[in-house]
């Protein structure tokens, strides 16, 4: 009997009264909870794109010439090496900037050897005065996922940097965090202001001071010495740390006398650097009139990018509770610090919103099986669909997915399909239950029957879906990563429901189906109820009728072609992702060629007056 079960009546012979069924279960399950808990969460599927920047500098040269002599030579170089997809490219007044994009999967650092070798080996064709080139790599961990802007009624831009450089250090020393980046703001500076007379009168170039002034600011090992069985360290020289320090630099020596900076300078300044960009951090309140406007605040912006195939949740959640701890210490209780952006809870919030999408699908399912087959055999189902998921959730572990959108939606598009064997097993399990021949028969040998006569076309009818949806895997270009773990997740989803069904199901119907009927005294098939009648009246008139099977494909047709006539009509909106509705709104304006800074500030903060006045912006 055993040869002609099939490898579904085997594997269900094998387990359906073992103990490594609830071994298996427990495993899988567990296996599943791990993978959930140490997968990171991200927004957005992980695409390796890599994209390496590349900036030359040539002083004094025009863009044309720049171009000409520069930047197209790289580009051409660049041309040439393998896997290479797109060039970009920007000349300026002295400087190049080449933009080199590699194939969708090329790895970073093999992208990086290529354009090193390629453009240091051929560094000898270059003109003169060329500097050499400095090459960078992007990647989409570059993009901020935290940042946090400071602000205080009564501080400046030049105390908030200072304030948000301590917080940079501190930050930094956060696993995890790849880097920090600080905008807006002055940064300290000390800044020389020579007199041309005062030169002139010692005779002394400006070239000779900044000389003068690199020699000392200087800190070099001098020696070292024994005393007393130690070894004393001598350095020599100081960095400059005070107004004081450099006013003392000698910078000469004039009819025997030194000649120190402050002798040549008409000030020497030490305080907040000329701003290159203002951020400014405005408030509404409630009640606040269009007149009275809204009140802006100098601000500085600590931005936090997070390493590679790391958790976003994890780090930003460790940043923001360093920096709590940081207040009332390294940042004053009058210093507010809000977080602007906040991608580590947005995904957080995200997978979590999936997550109960998966749950309530997994118990609308398990409740459709309830209403048509019964509780027990639901009970069967909703064991099958978490062991399902949780293997499914270890081969993503496995792989280095990471948990988001596109991940979690390939779970729950798995569900529908993989219950499907659960459904099928359990339900002939039942039938072959309640035939009057296995009355008096053990329970466990009608199982393993049952299952071996569905065996051959559930496996059959598993591996069409997977035929069908698996290719969507070897899609190319930069939709193909991004998509993959939908027809990734979906294909394991489904060979391991497979595995389930022909496992777990016959070990779980025995026990929650086959033994209360086992103790029933009536067998027989069970009478028709509520459902199967409503299912005679609809079909009873199809099967019998030729003008009703006609009508009945006539208006299937017409709903087809109603339904595909929505999308050239307008009425329904095609894309390839949902709109991401984030409370962020950004506006680029762009200046004419030679405005001012503190112009475009100006007109920047009016724009945000303007929008601050709106009743939906906050």
């Amino acid at each position: 009997m055993k040869q002609d079960l099939g490898i579904a009546g085997r594997l269900a012979h094998t387990f359906i009264n073992s103990k490594l069924t609830l071994l298996f279960i427990a495993a899988s399950l567990g296996i599943g909870i791990f993978a959930v808990a140490i997968i990171p969460r991200e927004e957005e599927p992980q695409i390796l794109v890599p994209m390496l920047d590349i900036a030359t500098a040539m002083p004094g040269a025009s863009p044309a010439e720049v171009e000409e002599r520069v930047t197209l030579p790289i580009e051409k170089l660049v041309h040439e090496i393998s896997g290479v997809e797109y060039v970009y490219s920007t000349s300026a007044p002295g400087q190049s900037l080449v933009i080199v994009r590699f194939l969708v999967g090329t790895p970073q650092e093999d992208a990086l050897i290529k354009v090193y070798s390629k453009l240091y080996s051929n560094f000898d064709r270059m003109p003169p005065g060329v500097s050499q080139p400095l090459i960078k790599a992007r990647s989409i961990d570059d993009v901020p996922i935290l940042a946090m802007t400071l602000w205080g009624e009564h501080y400046d831009g030049y105390q908030l940097r200072a304030i948000a450089d301590e917080m940079q250090q501190n930050i930094a020393q956060i696993s995890d965090v790849s880097e920090t980046t600080i905008i807006g703001g002055l940064p300290r500076t000390m800044r020389v202001v020579l007199s041309t007379e005062k030169l002139s009168a010692y005779g002394l170039s400006p070239m000779a001071i900044v000389g003068h002034l690199q020699a000392a600011n200087a800190s070099v090992q001098a020696g070292n010495f024994s005393d007393n069985n130690q070894e004393v360290r001598v350095d020599a020289g100081n960095l400059f740390t005070r107004r004081e320090d450099l006013e003392a630099v000698v910078m000469g020596v004039v009819r025997g006398h030194p000649v120190y900076l402050r002798d040549v300078a008409d000030k020497i300044v030490d305080g907040a650097a000329e701003p290159s960009d203002y951020v400014v951090y405005g408030t509404t309140n409630a009640g606040t009139t269009a007149s009275q406007g809204a009140r802006q605040y100098p601000a500085v912006t600590i931005t936090v990018a997070k390493r590679k195939e790391t958790n976003a949740t994890d780090i930003s959640n460790a940043v923001l509770k360093r920096v709590q701890e940081m207040q009332g210490a390294t940042i004053p209780n009058d210093v507010t610090v809000t977080t602007t952006r906040n991608y580590g809870e947005t995904a957080k919030d995200k997978s979590d919103e999936l997550l109960e999408h998966l749950l309530l699908a997994t118990l609308s399912v398990t409740l459709l099986v309830a209403l048509f087959l019964g509780w027990r055999e639901s009970g069967v189902v909703l064991l099958a669909i978490p062991v399902t998921l949780a293997l499914t959730m270890s081969v993503f572990y496995f792989l280095g997915y990471t948990i988001n959108r596109v991940t979690l939606f390939a779970l729950i598009f798995s569900i529908g399909i993989l219950v499907d064997d659960a459904i099928v097993v359990v339900e002939n399990m039942v039938r072959h239950f309640r035939l009057p021949e296995n009355h008096g028969r053990p329970m466990s040998v009608v199982a393993v029957e049952a299952v071996a006569e569905v065996g051959n076309p559930t496996i059959l009818a598993t591996f069409a879906v997977i035929a069908a949806v698996l290719p969507m895997a070897f899609v190319r270009g930069l939709m193909g990563p991004y998509m993959r773990p939908i027809p990734v997740g979906a294909s394991a989803a489904m060979l391991f429901s497979l595995l389930v069904a022909f496992v777990v199901s016959p070990w779980a119907a025995l026990r929650l189906v086959g033994r209360h009927l086992e103790g029933a005294k009536i067998l027989e098939p069970e009478t028709e109820n509520w459902r199967t009648r409503i299912y005679r009246r609809i079909m009873t008139p199809l099967i019998q009728s030729t003008r009703n099977r006609v009508l009945f494909f006539i208006g299937v047709l017409v709903l087809f072609l109603v339904s595909v006539a929505l999308v050239p009509l307008g009425l329904v909106k095609v894309k390839m992702l949902p709109f991401d509705n984030k409370s962020e709104l950004q506006v680029v304006i762009n200046m004419p060629d030679g405005t001012p800074l503190e112009q475009t500030a100006r007109v920047a903060q009016a724009l945000g007056d303007e929008l601050a006045r709106q009743p939906d912006v906050l």
